[in-house]
């Protein structure tokens, strides 16, 4: 006998259940496939931009690897490799890099064109780097030995914002907050406090 024929109230029968199964199994799998069977998994909240461009940025460097001759694996992929992919990223770059010989190096916003290359900018970089190193740790890569952790990925990133800081005319300097200016106040017996302080503590 190749097929069942017998039928089991409430279960159709389908041509293609092979000889072997019985009506109990038959009964279990429309059970276990049953839309009112188990409760529905609870709908996964969206994921943010910083997570989805984090994925992005994690499945194009496999990409890479995939493609790098020889192939290589991820847990085979070392500094060299990731200073490797950021050069390789330079020719889809949009941004401007003055070399020393042009006479807008250092010039923020040059009057005409010239035929300096364009570039990943910096701030990319930095943060395409920092993406990536979470992206390792959170796939079973150890902290200790993440590629875009390491000393001469660090080095290369400082390198590029230098250069392109002084190519640009742009500084990358974080600016210091101004230090709150105190504001003296007087107190009934005509003392001055700086603020937040209070007679109490005289």
């Amino acid at each position: 006998m190749d097929f069942i024929t017998t039928p089991v109230p409430g279960i159709p029968i389908s041509g293609n259940i092979k000889c072997g199964s019985t009506n109990s199994q038959l009964i279990s799998n429309c059970l276990t496939m049953s839309p009112g069977s188990a409760p529905a998994p609870a709908p996964l909240p969206p994921l943010s931009r910083y997570e989805n461009q984090k994925r992005r940025d994690w499945n194009t460097f496999c990409q890479y690897l995939r493609n790098h001759r020889p192939p290589l694996a991820v847990p085979l992929c070392s500094s060299s490799h990731v200073l490797e992919f950021l050069r390789y990223l330079d020719q889809f770059g949009k941004t401007k890099v003055h070399n020393q010989a042009c006479p807008f190096f250092g010039i923020p916003n040059p009057p005409a064109p010239c035929p300096c290359p364009l570039r990943q900018a910096w701030g990319s970089l930095d943060a395409l780097i920092g993406r990536l190193r979470a992206a390792y740790e959170e796939h079973g890569g150890l902290p200790e030995a993440n590629p875009f952790g390491a000393r001469a990925v660090r080095l290369f990133l400082r390198d590029v914002r230098d250069f392109q800081s002084k190519s640009r005319g742009i500084s990358y300097e974080k600016k210091r907050k101004r230090a709150k200016q105190q504001v003296a106040i007087k107190s009934p017996a005509g003392v001055t406090l700086p603020c937040g302080e209070t007679n109490a503590m005289i």
